[in-house]
């Protein structure tokens, strides 16, 4: 079975590769598997790997300086997770990057991806087009978390994310909605009532 199926897939979608590109970006990379509640990041130590979840769950996150959790980002498959800050200057993390399932991760590392972008000068685009992607979604949910109430959030996310509301704990999604575990359990009772 080829396990890099579908990342070559996923990378189809913005970009066209020959034979000699795909093996090469290929050979570049690394499958690592990561146990459930595993950090691959940890603050003050810099990030090394963009990973890409080809199986599993993870999440990105902050702890403030009064201990509270504040989730950035979920991760599921077919999607990229990483504290993008310390990958892309190379300089210690802020974040906690943590798997909420057993997960296997496609990985590429820093230096790898340098190489990459000077041989195949493409791949400038497919990362151009992911930064694209990742900031119109980060503007986006500020723009919700500022004008929206609470429900509002809650409901937007529970219609465009039925099946991550499933598959992360209640304490992560509330900390990434931006309030308490027991005013996330209200909302849903209201719901269910």
């Amino acid at each position: 079975m080829d396990q890099f199926k579908e990342i070559k897939k996923y990378i189809a979608n913005y970009i066209q590769l020959t034979t000699e590109d795909e093996e090469y970006f290929i050979s570049l990379l690394r499958i690592t598997k990561v146990k459930k509640k595993q950090c691959i990041v940890q603050p003050d130590f810099t990030c090394k790997y963009r990973s890409y979840v080809l199986k599993g769950a993870m999440r990105a996150y902050l702890v403030d300086n009064k201990a509270q959790t504040h989730t950035i980002a979920f991760a599921i498959e077919d999607w990229w997770i990483s504290d993008l800050n310390s990958y892309m200057n190379q300089e210690p993390a802020t974040l906690f990057v943590e798997a909420l399932e057993d997960s296997i991760l496609i990985q590429i590392d820093y230096n790898s991806e340098q190489l990459l972008l000077e041989k195949i000068p493409k791949f400038e685009r497919f990362f151009r087009i992911l930064a694209q992607r990742s900031f119109a979604f980060l503007q986006k949910r500020m723009l919700s978390n500022l004008s929206k109430t609470a429900e509002e959030r809650y409901d937007e996310f529970i219609q465009k994310y039925p099946c991550i509301v499933k598959r992360v704990p209640q304490y992560a999604l509330a900390s990434y909605l931006g309030f308490s575990t027991v005013f996330l359990s209200k909302i849903r009772n209201k719901k269910t009532k």
